[in-house]
């Protein structure tokens, strides 16, 4: 007997599933506007007509033209649109007239300045020029210590424009830490800030500044930017320093060059957990495509419209955010913290103020909103059309609270996707209804599947998340790696030609996917695998807990230990009786099989800088592995975090060698 699907928590209206882009392209190509399926079979069956219909769709402007779509298909190796030669910048530019309201820049003051077409393009301009001057050409790197804001975006586009290599990272990294990154690329320039904000506090960067400058010999100079308005150090600087000021406000043409479909564009960096960060490389062609299909057609952007994603520079969504003007779309920066202690709602304040059509987010965040119980009815979010989500798992109970403070109109789209093709493999359109806690349907153009450990493929079963025909954005090569082996064998040892991502996902029967969390984390209880998703899910519903950890570690003497790590609310302890109710909600709310050997309370979570919690390097740390060999601290955002753990790991073997 067939189980039936389970009702949609949300779909779509008729009247906005006719209007919208992907519709429109679908009706173009002879698809029921209606039928995402249909729409994806095709975009995944047939990889050269459904790429050269998103070229044609979004009019991409070739200075020569492509001799084939795509001319070899095998991963790692595909070959995109062979021949055509073209600029992401110019295409980022093309659509905003002088009037156009460009970006909106914001912060967590409330303030905030409009940047229009005219004005970016002269900047973009200028900064060119300044760069072209100080000798910067095709294939040189060009680095930013940046927060979020007007100044970072108008560096990456300058940059594009003259066929230069970019990359950011945010100021909260250290220096040592930034400099782990742009020390490979070996930069020509570094352009930073003097700091940034952040809960209420101006954040002092001049002297990182210097020390990250004195770790990167090649520069030949520096642009700074005067961002929180502190004076520089009259002392001598390691290289050549320009004021921000005077690179950006020359009058200068602005004249992008041509490139190669598959000319690096940036380099974007692992988060460095484990040892040096891996540099990710993206071509100027693929980003151009795939970010047009994802924010034109999947989050139906374009001219009117304003994207607020919350993010910093470190985090591959700021590459997506700056990718909002290729739609002609306004997009919002954002320098400061998400929830001020004083204005927990800052971000929906300025999406109303600022009639922000499309609202991005972290599942964390919007955990924070319900748990809190954070009251929106003061804004005004009658802009908003809807919310996005990324960045972990998004558990089942934030869509309720979306509902009932955003909208009951609003739909709550959840993304997984990675910094390795810098954007989604799964996620939702206009045209697909959603579902509490999963992922409405593979993206179009991802040929997504779940394999099980053989290798084939299933649906309604758990296995690994592969995609098995070529994108265009994914990587073409990681950086300093010349033979491809670093390449190969982090997506494609596993199943040969097929990109292995390392997520732990179930295709369901009614066509969605559900994340369970990373794989090389999926805990293995008497053999059967479950995801820790599920229960942090649970866990981090309950009023009293804040964050959640579970961690399954395999032990010397054979046995398995699958502790839970709680950080309990403020003013909350955990006593049995708080033990017994998370049991509890786990026993219902997931299996029986998902609860802990043990539930013990610690200060915080660690996570990456991007923040994705550290689920493999803590449980390394309390098998006893050497803290050097399992995770770098500066990548970490509590770095005094991996010590507590590897004491705790310490003080368990100590007291289990005692028992013996």
């Amino acid at each position: 007997m067939n189980t039936p699907h389970p009702v949609p928590f949300f779909t779509p209206d008729p009247e906005a599933v006719a209007t919208s882009r992907i519709a429109d392209f679908a009706r173009r190509r002879g698809i029921d506007a209606g039928d995402y399926a249909a729409l994806h079979r095709w975009s995944v069956t047939d990889l050269e007509d459904f790429w050269g219909a998103v070229w044609e769709y979004f009019d991409i402007e070739a200075d020569t033209p492509y001799e084939q779509v795509l001319a070899e298909e095998t991963m790692p190796g595909a070959r995109w649109f062979p021949g055509a030669t073209l600029n992401y910048a110019h295409h980022a530019l093309r659509n905003l007239t002088d009037d156009d309201v460009a970006i909106v820049a914001l912060d967590e003051t409330g303030s905030a300045y409009e940047v229009t077409g005219k004005r970016l393009r002269a900047q973009v301009a200028s900064v060119a020029a300044t760069l072209r001057e100080l000798g910067v050409g095709m294939g040189d790197r060009v680095v930013g210590y940046l927060p979020n804001t007007p100044h970072a975006i108008v560096a990456f586009l300058a940059a594009a424009s003259l066929g230069a290599v970019w990359s950011v990272c945010g100021q909260d990294y250290a220096p040592e830490a930034a400099a782990d990154r742009f020390a490979q690329l070996e930069p020509t320039v570094l352009i930073a800030a003097d700091g940034y904000l952040f809960n209420g506090t101006t954040h002092d960067r001049r002297e990182a500044i210097l020390e990250l400058a004195g770790a990167l010999p090649t520069l030949k100079a520096t642009l700074l930017v005067d961002h929180v308005g502190l004076p520089w150090p009259s002392r001598n600087y390691p290289s050549l320093v320009i004021p921000w000021e005077d690179a950006s406000t020359r009058t200068e043409q602005l004249a992008c060059t041509s490139v190669p479909f598959d000319h690096p564009l940036w380099v974007v960096f692992s988060s460095g957990t484990t040892g040096l960060p891996k540099g990710i490389v993206h071509g100027h062609g693929g980003v151009l495509l795939e970010h047009l299909k994802s924010l034109g057609l999947h989050s139906d952007l374009g001219p009117g419209d304003r994207l607020l994603w919350y993010t910093t520079t470190n985090w591959m969504l700021w590459n997506m955010v700056v990718s909002t003007l290729l739609t002609g779309a306004t997009t919002c920066t954002y320098d400061g913290s998400p929830a001020l202690l004083t204005r927990p709602d800052i971000l929906w304040e300025l999406a109303a103020r600022h009639r922000v059509t499309v609202f991005g987010t972290s599942p964390q965040y919007l955990l924070g909103m319900a748990k809190f119980g954070i009251d929106l009815s003061a804004h005004d979010l009658s802009s908003v059309r809807a919310v996005g989500c990324t960045g972990s798992v998004l558990p089942a109970s934030t869509y309720p609270w979306v509902r009932d403070h955003v909208g009951d109109r609003i739909p709550l789209a959840s993304v997984s996707g990675g910094t390795d093709i810098v954007s989604g493999f799964a996620g939702s359109a206009p045209t697909t209804p959603v579902w509490a806690g999963e992922l409405s349907a593979p993206h179009l153009g991802v040929a997504l599947a779940a394999y099980d450990a053989e290798g084939f493929p299933v649906v309604d079963q758990v296995g690994e998340l592969v995609v098995t025909r070529p994108m265009p954005s994914m990587p073409l090569s990681f950086w300093n790696d010349p033979d491809g082996t670093r390449y190969h064998d982090a997506y494609f040892s596993s199943y040969r030609g097929v990109w292995r991502h390392g997520d732990w996902i179930t295709v369901t029967g009614h066509g969605s996917v559900i994340v369970h969390g990373r794989s090389d984390s999926t805990l293995n209880r008497n053999g059967v695998r479950l995801g820790s998703a599920d229960i942090h899910d649970v866990v981090e519903r309950l009023p009293e807990i804040t964050e959640a950890l579970v961690i399954g570690a395999e032990e010397p003497d054979g046995g398995y230990w699958m502790p839970l790590f709680v950080v309990p609310a403020a003013g909350v302890t955990l006593d049995d009786a708080l033990r017994e109710r998370i049991k509890e909600a786990i026993r219902t709310g997931a299996s029986p099989r998902h609860v802990p050997d043990e539930i013990l309370e610690v200060p915080a979570i660690p996570h990456t800088r991007t923040g994705k919690k550290l689920e493999v390097p803590v449980k390394r740390l309390l098998q006893g592995l050497p803290v050097d060999q399992v995770v770098n601290p500066a990548s970490v955002d509590t770095p005094g975090l991996i010590d507590y753990y590897a004491r705790l790991g310490a003080d368990r073997r100590s007291r289990r060698s005692t028992e013996v």
